[in-house]
């Protein structure tokens, strides 16, 4: 996208009135995810893109923009900070998710119980969590390691599957390039709680090789909550890179996805999560990707690096990293808003 194209998308920013007419038609706006704005948290800012870190800043930046919620971290707050981000959400008639760090052990307890009742007073009912928070193929060397993290996990999962149904709250676990989808389906039946399910990221198995809407229609009973975004991919010397893309340019069928959600679970929330960065890489023809999942077929590869062939990127893959710190907080503006301006053409049912 040039630069031009960039400034014209920020002119529309006041789009939000179309969004909130979707809300007066009873239509579901997406929710914004705190990570969609991971530029805006990572330097020293420009006056127009101010800080969002804490979540009350945040809830009236999404509403500015029309969003039905937020999900971000809540953490920690004296109880009157809490009851003001509770009141905040509510008079914008917006909806409010956290995202909590799992347990780590034993000893984590009481941080995750306080932390879980912190957010409980600020009026959320859903905690969106991951169990790893890097990618395994770049974490991960020997199937030996990946399976001690899978003990781990389940370990934390049990501990945190008791605190959030002593509180009636729900945990939404991210397939978060950890797990593939008969792993996460095993330990999700095994736990067999109603308190524990999926925050369903539409993008994020592609870097497993998995095909993205059949990931969906499996999550999708299970979901709790969503990261709602498109992929675009393209060919590389050792796999494919993968990036998020402004809906409608990627390979993904979002009207597909979004009413397999809403058939599952019409209850469910539509988040937003566009990361503005540059494609990751996939290195699925190396030896070392391989290595904690020797059961897959060649059959399995071959079929993904097909898909990538097939939805290849128009053009060459958005990266930031040429940019300077400024274009790049404009670019990230601009592909929020595209995203919420296709949503509300799109996924909501014209009257």
């Amino acid at each position: 996208m040039k630069r031009r194209d960039t400034l014209k998308i920020l002119a529309t920013l006041p789009w939000a009135a179309a969004a909130n007419a979707c809300v007066r038609e009873n239509r579901q706006p997406l929710g914004l995810v705190i990570h969609c704005y991971a530029i805006r948290g990572s330097k020293p800012l420009r006056p127009e893109f101010p800080p969002l870190s804490d979540p009350l800043d945040f809830v009236e930046h999404a509403a500015g923009l029309g969003a039905a919620g937020v999900q971000t971290h809540i953490g920690l707050r004296e109880p009157a900070a809490l009851d003001r981000l509770r009141e905040a959400v509510a008079e914008r008639g917006m909806y409010l998710e956290d995202t909590i760090g799992l347990i780590k052990d034993e000893a984590d307890l009481p941080r995750f119980e306080a932390e879980v009742l912190a957010a409980k007073a600020a009026g959320a009912e859903v905690l969106r969590t991951v169990c790893l928070s890097g990618r395994r193929y770049e974490v991960f060397h020997s199937r030996d390691q990946f399976d001690e993290f899978a003990r781990r996990s389940w370990q934390s999962l049990v501990l945190a599957e008791r605190i959030v149904a002593r509180h009636g709250m729900r945990l939404a676990v991210e397939n978060h390039k950890d797990w593939r989808v008969e792993e996460m389906l095993n330990w999700l039946k095994r736990l067999s709680s109603e308190y524990v399910g999926v925050c369903l990221d539409t993008g994020n198995s592609i870097a497993l090789v998995e095909e993205p809407h059949s990931v969906v229609e499996a999550y999708a009973p299970w979901a709790m909550t969503t990261h709602l975004k498109d992929m675009g991919v393209a060919e590389y010397e050792d796999g494919f890179l993968l990036s998020e893309a402004p809906f409608g340019q990627g390979c993904l069928d979002l009207r597909k996805i979004v009413s397999l959600i809403r058939a599952s679970r019409p209850e469910v929330r539509l988040n937003l999560e566009m990361i503005t960065r540059d494609p990751l890489r996939v290195p699925c023809l190396t030896d070392d990707y391989w290595q904690t999942m020797p059961e897959l077929r060649a059959s399995q590869l071959a079929a993904a690096l097909a898909r990538v062939r097939r939805h290849k990127f128009a053009g060459k893959l958005p990266t930031i990293s040429n940019l300077t710190h400024a274009e790049q907080l404009e670019q990230e503006a601009a592909n929020i808003a595209q995203c919420l301006r296709y949503a509300a053409d799109n996924f909501f049912p014209k009257r």
